[in-house]
């Protein structure tokens, strides 16, 4: 895989060029050549951005819609405290397999590192987060070291901190599972688009699960897991990374946020006075101490 040489051209790419809030913001920028339009991402930087942290997100949706342009407040929230903010899209299921996915992010990554710079960023202060889907994604990235090693990348050198949020697939087969006995204890007709078909094969589902790679030793960043505390499905795959976690020796915290729902808890990240906001900032404040 062959990455564009330069960084934007009007000839292959159109870049939307924007003061919003006092960032900089670029729209759509390739991060693999000859890009499906989905294989691309937004930076927004603050003004004057040199060497600042990086927060790469990654949309929410099934892993079949969603839009790297839905961030909220993110951007803004993350520029005041100092961090370039990376907003990744990627193919989707079913035109292409689970498997492209989340190498469609790692490529993200790939481009991030060799290119935030250009954007006031520092490639080896990155932090992955990610909501629903995205947090699937954000943390497989960061457990399973194969997938930036694939790019020529040390997991353990660039990403700083991860930080899921309120995803329901840490442990697929734990998920798939869950789905088949409420399907048949209530009578439910087959689902056409549940976890069992857009995962795979159970070799595939156990692979893709986040709780399968956690092991000490393999540059696994921190973690911040946050869920909807009154969501049963969410909440028990949060404390089941979490506790892989800590038994690996990884430092991890794990928040239930409460009063909220699964899009709430998304929509809100970045509102000065939204409590898992709070625990977001002390995480990578915690995390950037000299």
């Amino acid at each position: 895989m062959k990455l564009l040489p330069l960084l934007f051209s009007a000839a292959l790419v159109s870049v939307a060029c924007a003061q919003d809030s006092n960032l900089t913001i670029q729209r759509d920028i390739p991060y693999v050549s000859s890009a499906d339009p989905l294989q691309t991402l937004d930076v927004y930087s603050p003004p004057g951005a040199k060497n600042l942290p990086v927060v790469v997100w990654i949309h929410g949706g099934g892993w079949q819609q969603g839009d790297k342009a839905d961030v909220k407040e993110k951007p803004q929230a993350f520029a005041k405290k100092g961090f370039v903010f990376v907003s990744v899209n990627y193919r989707l299921w079913p035109k292409v397999e689970m498997g492209d996915i989340i190498h469609d992010v790692a490529k993200s990554v790939h481009w991030v590192h060799d290119h935030v710079a250009e954007h006031g960023g520092d490639p080896e202060r990155l932090f992955i987060m990610g909501h629903s889907a995205g947090a699937q994604l954000a943390a497989i990235l960061c457990t399973d070291e194969r997938l930036l090693q694939a790019e020529g990348l040390s997991l353990g050198k660039i990403v700083k901190g991860c930080v899921p949020v309120d995803g329901d697939t840490y442990n697929v087969p734990a998920s798939v599972a869950i789905a088949d006995t409420r399907q048949s204890a209530y009578g439910l007709p087959p689902l056409k688009a549940g976890h069992r078909q857009k995962f795979g094969t159970p070799e595939q589902q156990k692979d893709y699960s986040a709780v399968t790679h956690v092991a000490k030793d393999k540059g696994i960043p921190p973690f911040l897991l946050l869920h909807v505390a009154t969501h049963p499905d969410t909440t028990l795959q949060a404390q089941n990374l979490g506790n892989a976690l800590k038994e690996a020796g990884i430092s991890v915290k794990v928040f239930g946020a409460k009063d909220t729902d699964h899009n709430k808890l998304n929509d809100h990240l970045g509102l000065t006075d939204d409590p898992a906001t709070k625990e977001l900032f002390e995480f990578v404040d915690q995390v950037l101490k000299p």
